[in-house]
């Protein structure tokens, strides 16, 4: 375990050694964040302790954050008898890990700011007190951290450096996200069917892959192969030398309808395999508009739920950020108040409902007031402390979630439940989230591999063909 750093002033640290400077957003988007720069030092200037003090009130993430940072804050501060402007070690008991020293503001700074930047303005004096640092240490680097464009701009402009919070991203390049399925190319199957053998299995074929490749390969991921022989298969184990895959059902064909609905492209069928599967609690489906994300979910959830009985009820949820100008609170019960943000729902609902032709116009109506008798809205506000028992859980726009907030959500998961999570990571509309530090980006990246969960990434567009030109050109 790395010792704990000696206390003393920021300049007496060593020239490798940086000081950052925290914003106040860093830390209401990340309440460890102090803890996240290894052997460097962290200063808090004194507004932002007056920031978190304006924000702690309410039952907000930034409220509930607000108040984290300050019990943090607190306990750091009664670890030490010493005086703090010699600074306090840092130390994550949760990690044994050791970090540098923690630096609070108790000295009043005043420096000449360019003409036209107000004094009084929070952002201006946080701006201050890192040029008051870089003229009283000059031979450490001090850095600005700050989740705010605009104030990371104005601090190069002044010549400070400055940089976004990247500890909380999964990825650095979206690009390399995890997407569930990956191409069997002639060279690749080549060297792994060396010495395959295979057998039938309920009406499947199983392959016994052996070879140094099979460690490349997750379980539940999808492998296909085009061509005169197409093959379409999902790994069902997955070791250092040997690997197992598995042919499924063709969801392609009418006869396996799922609610009368059939994969329109091969991402839709691995899909499916995913929703219908019942060893398989946790999926995610990422995808721009018009993938299918939501209206084969609801087909799969309604299938297991009215048909299999396998669950009980589909609880869907959503985050309940606004595209446009906020309209103000809604009246009504709690489902009432999520209605209106449930159009995705009533709009799958009813393409749903049409694929019975024979049912007639009075026989649909009643199908429909029955199916939404087995749907439930909730809302994000009230799901700390609930646990859901052989539910049929959707969270749909789930990149909108941080990822703490996912983990709140998924860990309401009680027996027999499974948790479908829904969503565009180019489409987030939270402040500080970004297609890296994205709830959604957050579970694809940890869950991939583990037996009980699955992804895939949706490709192509089946909505229309002017939506699918609009996404393309627009």
């Amino acid at each position: 375990m790395t010792p704990l750093p000696t206390a003393g002033t920021p300049g007496e640290r060593s020239g490798s050694s940086k000081l950052f400077v925290l914003d106040t957003n860093v830390l209401m988007h990340d309440p460890t964040s102090v803890f996240r720069f290894a052997e460097h030092d962290v200063f808090l200037p004194i507004m932002t302790l007056e920031e978190l003090d304006d924000h702690k009130k309410g039952m907000s993430e930034i409220a509930r954050n607000a108040r984290q940072v300050t019990r943090t804050l607190e306990a750091i501060v009664n670890s030490i008898d010493g005086d703090i402007d010699q600074g306090i070690a840092l130390y994550e008991p949760s990690r044994e890990l050791a970090c540098g020293r923690l630096f609070l503001q108790t000295e009043a700074i005043s420096t000449d700011l360019p003409a036209g930047l107000p004094t009084a303005k929070v952002d201006n004096q946080i701006l201050a007190v890192v040029i008051h640092l870089q003229r009283r240490h000059p031979e450490r680097r001090v850095i600005l951290v700050s989740k705010d464009i605009n104030m990371r701009i104005k601090a190069r402009t002044l010549g400070l450096a400055a940089q976004d919070y990247f500890n909380d991203k999964v990825l650095q390049d979206t690009d390399l996200l995890y997407t569930g399925i990956r191409e069997l190319t002639a060279e690749l199957w080549e060297a792994l069917a060396r010495g395959a053998k295979s057998c039938k299995k309920d009406g499947r074929t199983l392959y016994r892959l052996e070879g140094p490749l099979c460690s490349q390969l997750l379980v539940n991921q999808f492998l296909f192969q085009e061509g005169e022989t197409p093959l379409h298969a999902v790994v069902r184990q997955a070791s250092a030398t040997t690997a197992e895959i598995e042919t499924f059902t063709d969801y392609t064909h009418p006869r396996h309808g799922v609610w009368g609905i059939t994969a329109r492209n091969r991402e839709q069928n691995f899909a499916l395999h995913l929703l219908m599967n019942p060893e398989i609690d946790f999926v995610t489906l990422l995808g721009q508009a018009g993938t299918g994300k939501t209206l084969l979910t609801l087909a799969a959830g309604l299938t297991q739920v009215v048909e299999h009985r396998r669950y009980s009820e589909i609880i869907m949820t959503r985050v309940t950020v606004p595209v446009g100008e906020d309209i103000g609170f809604l009246p009504g019960t709690e489902e009432e108040k999520m209605g209106p943000w449930m159009g995705a729902l009533e709009d799958n609902l009813e393409v749903l409902n049409k694929s019975d032709d024979g049912a007639g116009d009075w026989g649909r109506a009643a199908a429909g007031d029955l199916l939404r008798h087995r749907i439930r809205i909730k809302s994000l506000n009230f799901m700390r402390g609930r646990t859901f028992l052989n539910k049929f859980l959707i969270i749909d726009e789930a990149q909108n979630l941080t990822p703490k907030q996912m983990r709140t959500l998924i860990t309401r998961a009680g027996p027999g439940t499974k948790v479908v999570c829904l969503g565009n990571i180019a489409q987030i509309d939270t402040p500080y989230l970004t297609e890296g530090s994205s709830g959604l980006t957050y579970v694809v990246d940890r869950f991939k591999g583990w037996q009980h969960a699955g992804h895939i990434t949706l490709q192509r567009g089946e909505r229309s063909r002017l939506a699918d030109h609009a996404a393309e050109v627009l």
